[in-house]
């Protein structure tokens, strides 16, 4: 199945010179979702060892959280300032069109923990650069990096040098 001919366009979202890639075509696909969390487990295999799923907000835990049940492994949210209950950490990252911080539970890696981040998108690469940020300052070890869409022309990728990186759909 074609995912990338799945996807709907949306020009200037969330602002003006943006083309933003709507996964909501995907997801409302049953046929096209259960495609594509297949391949994220097939990837996910590929890439080996790993104790715990880590996803950022919000599209990310679209894809993180059926991927760890189908694994059998355990999720941890990534969420923007304040949406989480207990004690922080936290990373200011650059996005493709300003800044933001990112907010991870204290005690949600524990050290020496092999990391997998799943996110939807991988655009400039600042999103999952504070995922990592996060997983090594509490000890963890990132094991890889899936994606369901990637802007190569962002050269995202680069940031990411030294990390297993894949990605289902590319543009």
């Amino acid at each position: 199945m074609d995912l990338r001919a799945k996807l709907r366009h949306v020009m200037d979202f969330p602002k003006e010179g943006i083309d933003f890639i709507d996964i909501t075509t995907v997801l409302q696909d049953a046929e096209a979702f259960k495609v594509c969390m297949d391949t994220f487990k097939e990837y996910a295999e590929q890439i080996g060892d790993f104790d715990i799923i880590v996803g950022s907000e919000s599209r990310g835990f679209i894809f993180g959280a059926p991927l760890a049940y189908q694994m059998g492994k355990g999720f941890v949210p990534v969420r923007k300032r304040g949406k989480l209950p207990y004690k922080t950490i936290r990373v200011e990252y650059d996005l493709e069109y300003g800044k933001d911080v990112l907010e991870m539970h204290a005690d949600a890696v524990k050290p020496g923990q092999k990391v997998l981040i799943v996110d939807d998108l991988l655009a400039t690469g600042g999103t999952t650069e504070a995922n990592i940020k996060l997983i090594e300052q509490l000890g963890g070890e990132v094991a890889g990096i899936i994606y369901f869409i990637e802007l190569g022309f962002l050269e995202g990728r680069k940031k990411l040098e030294g990390y297993k990186v894949n990605s289902i759909v590319s543009f």
